[in-house]
């Protein structure tokens, strides 16, 4: 039966128009947004490959200095320019076609990842590399249009480079490039980057001049995701499934993730530059892996894994147990020790990168300190069932989704249990002292 389903789907990607006649799964590389990481994308590779697509055809880029520039035409230490970054964009696609021998491939972005897939491709390699672009919350007419803030950013509607990219393209006048099929993705007010108002952006007396549609594009396939925030345009299950729809032209078996087993996890330790979060490694941090109690988030035993990561900064592979919850160890000169709890993987993946975290003089004043991360959307009051030790995510705002983590701040104490919850993902931690330089997270996968 799987040998048949798979023939099935086979088919129906080798006769769609978007895809072409060379293969029946194109690579797809994925890129991730300002600041962030190709682990982003994990869940939705996962998703991918529930669904038939081979895992050795997707791939994701992990940018060097993922910030953008404050001017896109002035130097500035550890962040990338828009030609920085199409010049990384350009080497991951051909690095993927040599290694698949695919002519073309499929690039999915989100955010700032739109920006640098759109330049690619009516800069780079256009039509002749890529068959179908799909940018998640892309801020394809700016996050703001003003030339009196920030002028030269990328982000600016009104700068040079949003400009050069939005004129139009062919005989109609389109703001996509010719040869190539877009789809963007969007929210419909749920956005924190296509307000009306600068309150995201530091800015909050500020009129942006930019609309909820701010992402489509003319030339585009335009899709709403009513309710979703700016990252789960891309990262969330919806998003997959219009992605999926998109590339095949049917809707996808499922947007659950289907568990396998052996699980095998890699990923890499990075770090930061100055204040900066780089996807740089880090030579010499060391990993411990302890398995966890579900219940209680206390140890099961002796470390699972200890490695000291060298120049490439990869600390696998690990294989896991299946249904089983982990803590990640991380110590590095210069870094809290951080203590990262997460909940059972039911796939495998090599996109479990990982950065230590530094507490401020404040935070190691405290007993401990414990933060709930959701690095693949916001937390939204009123839209999402969430709590951190039983009561209300501290430091969440009403209104638009746009903070992803929630910090607890703990007095002096012996250590004890501590449960995040989130729309049913359930981690448990132990609280470390924060006197001693350690800090605690649990990171929610979904």
């Amino acid at each position: 039966m799987k040998t048949l389903l798979s023939l099935a789907l086979a088919l129906v990607l080798a006769a769609c128009s978007t895809l072409g006649p060379q293969t029946s799964y194109p690579p797809i590389v994925f890129v991730h947004g300002n600041g962030d990481t190709a682990a982003l994308w994990m869940p939705t590779v996962w998703r991918f490959e529930s669904n038939g697509w081979p895992r050795d055809r997707l791939f994701a880029l992990d940018a060097p200095n993922p910030l953008a520039r404050t001017d896109d035409a002035k130097p500035q230490e550890g962040r990338t320019g828009t030609a920085e970054h199409l010049q990384i964009l350009a080497g991951e696609v051909e690095r993927v076609r040599k290694l698949t021998g695919a002519e073309k491939v499929i690039l999915v972005g989100n955010s700032r990842g739109g920006n640098v897939i759109r330049n690619y491709i009516r800069n780079g390699g256009g039509p002749r590399t890529v068959s179908a672009a799909i940018l998640g919350g892309a801020t394809n007419h700016g996050v703001w249009s003003s030339p009196d803030f920030l002028p030269g950013s990328e982000f600016n509607g009104a700068g040079p480079f949003m400009k050069a990219l939005n004129s139009p393209q062919g005989p109609d006048g389109l703001e996509v490039t010719p040869g190539v099929r877009f789809m963007t993705l969007r929210s419909d007010n749920y956005d924190k980057f296509t307000q009306p108002d600068g309150r995201w952006i530091g800015q909050p007396k500020m009129q942006t001049h930019t609309g909820f549609d701010a992402p489509a594009l003319k030339g585009a396939e335009n899709v709403v995701l009513p309710g979703r925030d700016h990252r789960e345009v891309s990262y969330s299950p919806q998003a997959f499934a219009e992605t999926w729809r998109f590339l095949t032209g049917q809707a996808p078996a499922s947007t659950g993730i289907k568990p396998e087993s052996p699980i095998v996890l890699d990923g890499r330790l990075t770090g930061f530059r100055g204040n900066d979060q780089t996807n740089l490694p880090l030579p010499g941090a060391a990993l411990q892996i302890y398995e966890t109690s579900c219940q209680t988030g206390e140890r099961s035993g002796a470390a699972a894994l200890a490695k000291t990561v060298g120049t490439d900064g990869r600390w696998g592979p690990f294989t896991a147990k299946t249904g089983a919850c982990y803590e990640f160890v991380i110590q590095a000169s210069g870094f809290a020790v951080t203590h990262i709890y997460r909940s059972p993987f039911p796939r495998s993946s090599s996109l479990l990168h990982m950065r230590p975290a530094r507490l401020s003089e404040a935070d190691r004043k405290a007993g401990s300190v414990v933060t709930l991360t959701r690095p693949r959307g916001y937390f939204g009051l009123g839209r999402d069932q969430m709590s951190l030790d039983g009561k209300p995510l501290p430091g969440v705002p009403a209104g638009v989704a746009g903070v992803s983590a929630a910090k607890l701040v703990l007095p002096e104490g012996p250590p004890r249990s501590v449960a995040g919850e989130f729309n049913g993902e359930r981690i448990v931690v132990r609280t470390w002292p924060a006197h001693e330089n350690h800090a605690v997270f649990a990171e929610l996968t979904y």
